[in-house]
């Protein structure tokens, strides 16, 4: 890319310098065209880029601040337009980054499954070495009221057993059960 001319650079210092009010309020305001209408004029060969209209509408509002007396305008309008590539830098950078936490926390479960599985694997091995360590009229209670979901009662009439004798042993049993698991009460 070659450097602009010196004419180049006087035509845009005088350039911006016709779009900035005049501080001491006896020259002309700038006028703002509308885009539409101005769209609207020109011959469609004519028409520029969408980006550049962009940019000639932040150099238009800007040019107030522009003061020569710290650079250039050829400088002033390279920094406006470095300072908008960052800002679209950055914010495709956080579109990129929000869709990204977004997937993540589209696949991250909201509870971790092996865990789950391992932990439930765990209590059903304790629970069958206790059930192992009880008296088998005990377990056979157990097994059969909570197991199979029979009331008191039905397991009384399947083992052909006194309905106290069927509460005692399931007592038994589940305090032991209770004991052997670490359970509080």
């Amino acid at each position: 890319m070659r450097a602009p001319s010196g004419h180049a650079k006087r035509r845009l210092t005088a350039r911006i310098e016709r779009l900035r009010p005049d501080r001491r309020g006896d020259g002309p305001a700038p006028q703002r065209r509308n885009p539409k209408e101005a769209a609207a004029k020109e011959p469609e060969a004519t028409r520029r880029n969408p980006y550049e209209s962009r940019g000639d509408i932040e150099v238009w509002r800007k040019a107030a601040r522009f003061r020569p007396d710290r650079g250039s305008a050829m400088t002033w309008v390279l920094t406006l337009a470095h300072h908008r590539a960052v800002d679209r830098v950055r914010a495709a950078r956080a579109g990129v980054e929000r869709e990204h936490r977004a997937a993540l926390l589209d696949r991250m479960p909201a509870y971790d499954e092996v865990t789950e599985q391992v932990e439930a694997r765990l209590e059903q091995q304790r629970v069958r070495r206790c059930l192992g360590a009880l008296t088998q009229l005990q377990r056979e209670a157990v097994t059969l009221a909570y197991y199979r979901g029979l009331t008191y009662r039905e397991v009384a009439q399947l083992l052909t057993l006194p309905l106290g004798t069927v509460k005692t042993r399931l007592r038994d049993g589940l305090i032991r059960l209770r004991d052997c698991l670490g359970v509080s009460v």
